[in-house]
Formats: structure tokens, sequence, C-alpha cells
């Protein structure tokens, strides 16, 4: 599997899938991703209508284009939430936390240690 990322002057902070998808759009067309990702001919479409994508196509073109696949199913996950309290919290959490989160992950993995134990 390749993987590709864009370094632009331009570039900003992404926050959401469909900055994501934004990015990821930049590098191919809908169409080839489409069958990159064995999608529908109109999953892409349909994500962008919806304004969010699915944490499995959110994961999948984040490890296609270089970038953390947690971390964007987790976002993904969270922008398909209603809204809350709960989901301000945690988005506000997840973003303040996200490096450091990663990190832990990370480094327990490596490490074999279970962070929920």
């Amino acid at each position: 599997m390749h993987t590709y990322h864009l370094h632009h002057a331009k570039d900003k902070a992404m926050q959401t899938t469909m900055d994501l998808l934004e990015k990821a759009l930049e590098i191919h067309s809908a169409a080839e991703w489409h069958k990159r990702l064995d999608l529908s001919r109109n999953a892409l479409h349909s994500a962008k209508q919806r304004g969010n994508l699915s944490p499995s196509i959110a994961g999948a073109l984040a490890e296609e284009i270089g970038e953390n696949a947690q971390k964007w199913m987790v976002i993904a996950a969270l922008e398909g939430e209603r809204e809350s309290a709960c989901k301000s919290r945690m988005v506000r959490k997840f973003l303040l936390g996200t490096a450091l989160t990663i990190g832990a992950v990370g480094t327990a993995a490596a490490k074999g240690v279970c962070i929920l134990c």
C-alpha cells in the first residue's frame, strides 16, 4: 500500500473529516478513491452531503495519505454523534489531548501494556 503526504505552505490544521476528504481529493479524484478503497461509487459524495465521513472511510483515507488513522477514526465517530454536553466534552478533550493520547497508546502498545487495565 502506498502512502502519500502533501506539504503545502497553505495547509491549515485539519480538524474535520471534510478537511481530510478535501486533502485526499487534492491527491486523487473521488472516482480513484472509490476504486482504491473499494467503495460504492457515490460513497464520498454521500459523505460530503452528510458533512462527515464514516470512521472506517476516514481511517482508510488517512492511512493512504500518511495521516494518523486512529485519530481520524475517533474524529469521525465524534462527528457522527448527536450534539450533547458529553459530545462537546469529548471533542474538547480529544482535540486538546490527541497528541498525548496517541503517543500513550503507541507507547503502551509497543510495550504490550493495556492502557485500559
